[in-house]
């Protein structure tokens, strides 16, 4: 390995300590995907002439050599930004995870082993960054009115740079800043959320998923329609989600049995007339039952049976008055003929 080399030194201990590499940061850890600048410094004796400048990585002191001035093989990541004179500092772009270890600064000067490496270099740490997500509520999910903290972490100590960073949500811009604020939430903040470096690319965190669910809640205002001209009976009830599972129950003698799981209840001809029936309404948020109702086809039946016998009654009587012309007469009977249709539509619809 090359050592520290020096000639022409007729006091020794005065030139080594003119050959020096220096690095401001002998620790650095960088985001992967982002830019970074190792800062170096050089000096050496007076009247040597710098020729040839190189940089190392983890092997640092026989190569390959990751930028060499006098190659052309470099890859284009690695760009020294400093001089033959005493500023040794190299740029690396979109740094990578295979970028990580040691790197030293080496030089040649145009005298006979007036060559020297910095040997204690600067050592890169290359992390990812991610998102996490903090609730102000303690729901066990997101719902409609919470409020919800992003933030850009890594696994840096460093500080807060929050000015580097912007928010995307399915792909679009948002803001920028290390923390996304989402206060009161409704279904539209729902999607994707991605945070990433403002300068260069490859950058981008992994994707958080946010589901902000809808305000839920258990069946409610469920009641009981009832059809006569089907002996149908039909619960209702306003639920979010909607209402799984329908119950009914049906009330004799002071006794409840169950008498059907479907929307609709389809009575039998044979009902008692005593029979209450009643439906619940069930969603994973819980249940609601309905009122109780009476068996209101029977009841319903044995009305429009009566106004129908009343009305035809009615009819009759004025039959029997006789008009001062037959067409009075007709038009008397036909408008307690239309009476006679709409009654029986009421009912039996």
């Amino acid at each position: 390995m090359f050592q520290q080399h020096l000639i022409n030194a007729s006091v020794p201990g005065v030139l080594c300590s003119k050959w020096k590499v220096e690095y401001q940061q002998p620790h650095m850890c960088v985001v992967k995907g982002s830019s970074v600048v190792i800062l170096c410094s050089f000096s050496y004796p007076d009247k040597h002439i710098v020729q040839e400048v190189m940089w190392g990585h983890k092997n640092i002191f026989a190569g390959p050599f990751i930028y060499h001035s006098g190659s052309n093989n470099s890859s284009s990541r690695f760009q020294y930004v400093g001089n033959k004179r005493n500023n040794c500092s190299l740029q690396i772009h979109q740094v990578e995870h295979s970028d990580e270890g040691k790197y030293a600064f080496r030089f040649i000067t145009n005298s006979t082993n007036g060559q020297w490496t910095g040997k204690s270099g600067s050592t890169l740490k290359i992390v990812d960054f991610n998102i996490s997500m903090t609730k102000l509520k303690r729901h066990e999910s997101i719902q409609e009115g919470d409020s919800v903290n992003l933030t850009c972490t890594d696994r840096c100590d460093v500080g807060n740079f929050s000015s580097v960073f912007i928010w995307f949500k399915n792909g679009e811009h948002l803001q920028d800043g290390r923390v996304l604020q989402l206060r009161n939430v409704s279904f539209t903040n729902s999607g994707n959320y991605t945070c990433s470096l403002k300068t260069g690319t490859g950058t981008t965190s992994g994707v958080l998923h946010v589901d902000v669910e809808r305000e839920y809640y258990g069946p409610r205002n469920t009641s009981v329609s009832v059809t006569p001209s089907t002996e149908t009976l039909i619960c209702h009830s306003h639920a979010n989600p909607a209402v799984e599972n329908y119950t009914w129950f049906k009330i004799y003698n002071d006794h409840i049995s169950a008498a059907g799981h479907q929307r609709e209840l389809h009575l039998k001809k044979d009902f008692q007339d005593d029979h209450n029936y009643f439906c619940m309404a069930t969603n994973k948020y819980g249940s609601h039952n309905s009122s109780t109702v009476l068996d209101q086809i029977a009841i319903c039946t044995s009305i429009a049976a009566l106004l129908i016998v009343v009305t035809v009654v009615a009819i009759r009587r004025q039959c029997t008055k006789r008009t001062e012309s037959q067409e009075n007469e007709n038009e008397v009977n036909m408008q307690m003929a239309l009476q006679l249709s709409l009654l029986v539509v009421l009912f039996f619809s």
